[in-house]
């Protein structure tokens, strides 16, 4: 290692990358029957080949759990991987003329390379890729789980279209604004054969789990629990009635949560792709139905829903009768309702609800009112709809009944008369999974006209993706286009039958690549069942909020189902959740011309200007991008400052859950902090002290506090020396405890440093050693390089051979001695007239009169108080004096 006198951060970090790979040091030991060891894990990467600022968040954050778990005895796992199947690597081998799994494998090895610059701790002996077959095989066995449950599925539906990648997206991936989370494509509707899981079935179990998870954002749980959208009500049924007056057998159900307005019904709308509508279209209005479908299809479902766009419909031309009135209301088709939204048609009841109220006006549809507030004359709502609760009016037998219990009545009386009954219903809707390229995980399912479909045997898996296939962007997937792969015969008549030609969703690689990580070398399953259940649940998972319904919500069922299949025993696959911020770079932009501008290329920062029409710049932080120019690249970081200051920054800047904006500022103010850690340990080691053969270790501390004690107490430096380390001890073990507070952690750091430049070199050897000693170990986690090549100086081991056990990352977390932070004297404040002029050094036991006769006798009080005595003195032991003239 260095000889140095300076801190050269690029001639000690790939030194010590190489020699703890070498030693071992970040390999998971085995865990004894019944040992609990601690899962640290980051959310693994897409392999872009490019590490980002937002990944180094990422990683450094879990990074320091882990480290400061081994250092506290635990058994730790922290392992990482690739998420590496999806579309770019479909989209490189179109544009590049490459084959996506070399580029693919390509890009995982230099990522690679940029993670262990970090210094990251990570076990790579249980890596894993999805998009190899070793991995693949086992995403197959699980959907092979999911189908001999009864989970999987193939139905003809309405999907979401993404017209620029040429696939199949689910609810989830499409935005607010009915664009593809991926592309930024406007997604469009299309009617296709696809696979689904039915993650419904354990809506219930999802929703109510989410009250295990105390260790998860609030935020998390709440944008679960609203996705999952648990509604209680009823589903009620309205006979159909030709234009002619006759009953046709058929049944309009819909469901509703305010069974309680059913007398204020005055129109029921079916979704325009619900199955009866063509069967009950007049002919009348055959033309104008259909045009009106076709418009719908080519909306999104956020468009169609938007609370601040007109809802638009036609009628059919057919009649229903109210349940509870007998009435005959018209049928009509609208863009709000949605067709796999509850039952796919809702009644109208726009006296009571403001979205069929605005539906009313617009087509002069009636509007009757049946619930006004308690206390109040019965009166029109011009303005809009009554949603709140209130009392029964114009509804029969249950005129006079609040609306809370006029729900519970007209329910019961539903179901007694046979036109209704309650019903949980959930926003919730079936996982799609199946998507229409290439480069993603087979379904191992082939289809025979004979015998349908037919999943593949398991000791015939992995189906693999033939590799000898043409990319065109343009039209089916590649697979559906290679006869000499599709074609088969069928496992159970012999008769020629078809592969299945879609590819799964990435999302069920990675609802269950944690579990992997528990035994990652296994050809018999995809893990043991001994090895996940001594593993997981997850102690800590850090990754982003933009998962929160996807990968989240989808790893929890995945996890339920195997459970329920006796593979592993946990109900939940995360016990904390740490959702980590954005990293945020100082961003450039023209506001007359919406342009981005490099900073690069900003002349004057104090007063940009565009360097080339001359124009005032906006200035402001933004989460960083290539598009906006403001990124700032690892790599470069870390070649000027080195790793350890770039993780000190990352980890000191904000707090982990908070948005960080960064400043080269402040990297170099941390560059310059581990510069002076390394310049107080050059003074040390000048001095001649030692950590080998235990010198500052606890034993040691002991002793020596023990012979200080017979001979008269500390010194006034080992004492100031002992409360400064061992309050950092305590400081930093309560911001690594819980809600993680690094930046507090980073800062008690950096106030011990200061303490000890000015009074090390007063203490005594064994106090000073003590003081390094524990330094030294609480930087570990944060700046693995420096703390290791700091230890090695000191003496804390004899040479790098010796590594593996006597590491600084083999040490123990140090406790903190409560009497150490026991001070002889504390600081008083003296007021004068309640303004504070000074403050005296008092013994801590001191009583109030001793506090008051210090302060009166103080040359504070001489001078303010210019040899008047005080008409009151107030005294707050422990704390102030007030001298009141």
């Amino acid at each position: 290692m260095s000889d140095s006198s300076r801190y050269q951060p690029q001639a000690i970090e790939a030194s010590w990358q190489r020699a703890w790979q070498q030693h071992g040091l970040h390999e998971t030991p085995a865990l004894e029957p019944g040992e609990q060891g601690f899962y640290a894990l980051s959310m693994f990467p897409y392999p872009s080949g490019n590490l980002h600022m937002g990944h180094v968040r990422n990683y450094v954050i879990t990074d320091v759990v882990a480290r400061v778990q081994r250092l506290r005895g635990r058994k730790v796992l922290h392992p990482m991987g690739w998420d590496a199947f999806g579309l770019p690597a479909e989209n490189a081998a179109i544009e590049r003329g490459v084959d996506p799994g070399a580029w693919t494998d390509q890009n995982i090895a230099s990522m690679r390379s940029q993670l262990d610059q970090l210094g990251l701790s990570i076990d790579w002996q249980r890596e894993v890729a999805t998009c190899h077959t070793d991995y693949y095989r086992w995403t197959q066995w699980l959907f092979l789980q999911f189908l001999e449950a009864g989970l999987a599925y193939q139905k003809d539906a309405t999907v979401n279209w993404d017209p620029i990648d040429q696939t199949v997206l689910a609810n989830e991936q499409v935005d607010s604004e009915g664009r593809s989370w991926r592309s930024g494509a406007l997604v469009e509707k299309r009617k296709l054969r696809q696979w689904f899981l039915k993650i419904t079935d354990y809506a219930q179990q999802l929703l109510d789990d989410l009250d295990q998870l105390d260790g998860w954002p609030e935020r998390v749980r709440t944008m679960q629990a609203n996705w999952i959208g648990r509604s209680t009500g009823a589903e009620l049924q309205f006979e159909v009635i030709t234009a002619e007056g006759q009953p046709t057998g058929e049944r309009i159900t819909v469901f509703t949560t305010r069974p309680d307005t059913i007398f204020g019904a005055t129109y029921v709308v079916l979704a325009p792709e619900h199955p009866l509508v063509a069967a009950l279209t007049a002919l009348e209005q055959q033309l104008s139905v259909e045009a009106f479908c076709d418009l719908v299809s080519r909306q999104s479902e956020q468009e169609r829903t938007a609370e601040d766009k007109p809802k638009r419909g036609v009628p059919i031309g057919s009649q229903v009768r109210n349940p509870a009135t007998g009435e005959l209301i018209p049928l009509w088709i609208a863009d709000y309702v949605l067709a796999d939204y509850g039952t796919g048609a809702v009644m109208g009841v726009p006296a009571h609800d403001q979205r069929d109220f605005l539906f009313a006006r617009q087509y002069e549809l009636p509007v009757r009112q049946v619930i006004i507030p308690e206390g109040s004359d019965e009166h029109a709502f011009e303005g809009g709809a009554w949603t709140e609760a209130g009392v029964l009016i114009h509804s029969g037998r249950f005129d006079g009944l609040p609306s809370g219990k006029a729900k519970v009545a007209i329910t019961a009386a539903a179901e007694a008369e046979g036109w209704g009954q309650e019903r949980v219903q959930f926003r919730l809707r079936d996982w799609l999974i199946s998507r229409q390229r290439y480069w993603g995980c087979p379904i191992p399912v082939i289809h025979c006209d004979s015998c349908g479909v037919v999943p593949v045997a398991s000791e015939q898996l992995p189906v693999e993706l033939p590799r000898d296939v043409a990319f065109s962007g343009k039209g089916a997937s590649p697979l559906a286009q290679l006869d000499s792969w599709v074609q088969v015969a069928c496992p159970c008549c012999g008769k020629p039958a078809r592969r299945e030609t879609d590819t799964m969703d990435t999302f069920m690689c990675s609802s269950w690549y944690f579990l992997r990580y528990s035994d990652p070398h296994n050809t018999q399953l995809p893990f043991s069942r001994s090895a996940v259940d001594a593993w997981l649940p997850v102690d800590q998972y850090v990754g982003g909020i933009e998962h929160a319904i996807l990968h989240l919500l989808y790893s929890r069922f995945f996890t339920k189902v195997l459970r329920d299949r006796q593979l592993l025993s946990c109900d939940e696959p995360f016990t904390r959740l740490l959702t980590q911020g954005m990293v945020q770079g100082v961003t450039y932009k023209n506001p007359n011309s919406g342009k981005y501008i490099p900073p690069g290329e900003v002349a004057d920062p104090t007063d940009p200007r565009d360097p080339i029409s001359g124009e005032r710049l906006e200035t402001f932080f933004e989460k960083m991008s290539k598009s906006k120019h403001n990124g700032v690249d690892p790599a470069s970081v870390i070649d000027r400052y080195g790793a350890d200051t770039a993780r000190m920054f990352i980890l000191f800047k904000a707090p982990p859950e908070k948005d960080l904006e960064w400043d080269d500022a402040d990297v170099e103010g941390q560059f310059r902090f581990l510069q002076r850690l390394w310049r107080l340990v050059e003074a040390a080691v000048e001095r001649g002290l030692n950590l080998a053969d235990g010198a500052g270790s606890p034993e040691a501390v002991g002793v020596a506090l023990a012979s200080a004690q017979q001979g008269g107490g500390l010194t006034q430096a080992d004492a100031a020396l002992r409360r400064a380390v061992h309050t950092a001890i305590a400081a930093i073990s309560e911001d690594l405890d819980g809600d993680y507070q690094f930046n507090t952690a980073v800062s008690e750091l950096m106030k011990l440093s200061n303490a000890m430049g000015s009074v090390l070199a007063e203490s005594s050897d064994v106090f000073a050693c003590e003081a390094l000693r524990n330094l030294v170990i609480l930087l570990a986690p944060f700046a693995p390089h420096l703390a290791e090549e700091l230890w090695l100086k000191l003496g804390g081991r004899t040479s790098a051979d010796a590594l593996h056990s006597s590491s600084v990352h083999r040490q123990r977390w140090p406790q903190s001695d409560a009497s150490a932070l026991v001070r002889d004297t504390v600081p008083l404040v003296i007021q004068i007239k309640g303004k504070v002029r000074g403050s005296l050094d008092v013994p801590a036991d001191a009583d109030k009169a001793t506090l008051e006769q210090l302060a009166l006798s103080s040359e504070i009080a001489a001078k303010w108080l210019e040899g008047k005595a005080p008409s009151r003195v107030i005294v707050v032991p422990g704390k102030l004096v007030n001298l009141v003239p």
